[in-house]
């Protein structure tokens, strides 16, 4: 499909075609050119036609026809511009250049921020300044080295960060061939075993928790915390309720898919005791659409707010997520 002149001001880094040949080139430095690519003798040559900021569109796609025109009557073709490879990224400027691609179909923002950042502080130094297609997984590997036991987990999602950009950098025509970094893990030392399990209170031992619960002062912490128990739900999804999700005559809880893991909408049926705890919570609100949790009814609970009660109850060994194992049982 053929370039609008929006199009080539907008474009973003990487090769462009407007057909027959006809091709722009944008770097990552933002800085563009045009190239026409054109069979010879048999042979595909590429032909530097110029800057953009000399060279417009349609200058472009003139040379472009006038070149090929040449090239087919078996005229000696010399360029008056010096045929310009286009330049190769480094591994830094790749890097940059897919988050910026990629960045706006993530939800969240920390997340955004942290992606980028993570490979500024820990693979930059190393490889940085490397072109992108020179990258190996040798040069990942020994990157990685450093914080590979010390912070393991980061040290997994930054080699798949680092398989994201080169696999970015294939789209783009950069690396000529698709990554492959399965090797790495196994150039580097055994990752400890890390243990992932929420500690959870024996379900025996639960209805005595929530008696003691009951008799401590009212609180946002103390009642999130037993509407949590009584619904096994996530914490954050207790700490982010808000009153329209509920119908309290139908004793329903409906929480939005955007809130949910899995970005499904999962509907709660609330029993009694849950239903107390939101009519109990109902005076204090300061709007109806406002968090049902809150201390000052705008800003949600921290995790810590419900694990300070339990600890303040000589449970700090147990998780809140450790209750859905416990209803489980």
């Amino acid at each position: 499909m053929a370039l609008t002149a929006i199009e080539v001001k907008n474009a973003k880094p990487g090769r462009h075609s407007d057909g027959s040949g006809l091709y722009l080139m944008v770097r990552p430095s933002g800085s563009s050119s045009w190239l026409l690519r054109a069979q010879r003798d048999g042979k595909r040559h590429d032909f530097g036609l110029g800057s953009t900021a000399a060279v417009s569109l349609a200058h472009a796609r003139a040379k472009a026809a006038a070149l090929r025109a040449q090239l087919k009557a078996g005229e000696e073709v010399r360029p008056t511009i010096k045929p310009v490879k286009p330049a190769t990224p480094t591994f830094s400027e790749a890097a940059r250049a897919c988050h910026k691609a990629v960045k706006d179909g993530w939800r969240n923002k920390h997340h955004s921020a942290s992606w980028l950042a993570s490979l500024e502080n820990h693979i930059f130094p190393h490889i940085g300044a490397v072109q992108v297609d020179e990258v190996t997984s040798a040069l990942v590997r020994d990157a990685l080295a450093p914080i590979w036991l010390t912070i393991p987990e980061t040290a997994r999602r930054i080699l798949q960060r680092v398989r994201t950009v080169l696999e970015y950098g294939h789209i783009m025509g950069w690396c000529p061939h698709e990554a492959s970094l399965r090797s790495v893990p196994k150039g580097l030392p055994r990752q400890p075993v890390e243990d992932n399990h929420f500690v959870a209170m024996p379900y025996t031992d639960i209805p005595w928790l929530v008696a003691r619960l009951n008799n401590l002062a009212p609180s946002a912490g103390r009642d999130a915390l037993m509407f949590t128990i009584y619904n096994a739900v996530r914490s954050g999804e207790t700490r982010l309720a808000t009153w329209p999700e509920f119908d309290l005559e139908a004793a329903v809880w409906s929480i939005p898919a955007a809130r949910m893991k899995m970005r499904k909408q999962h509907v709660v049926p609330l029993s009694s005791p849950a239903i107390e705890v939101l009519r109990r919570r109902w005076p204090l609100r300061l709007s109806d659409g406002g968090l049902v949790f809150s201390t000052y009814g705008h800003k949600p609970l921290s995790d810590m707010a419900m694990t300070k009660v339990l600890r303040d109850l000589d449970h700090a060994k147990v998780t809140v997520h450790g209750f859905r194992s416990s209803f489980t049982d």
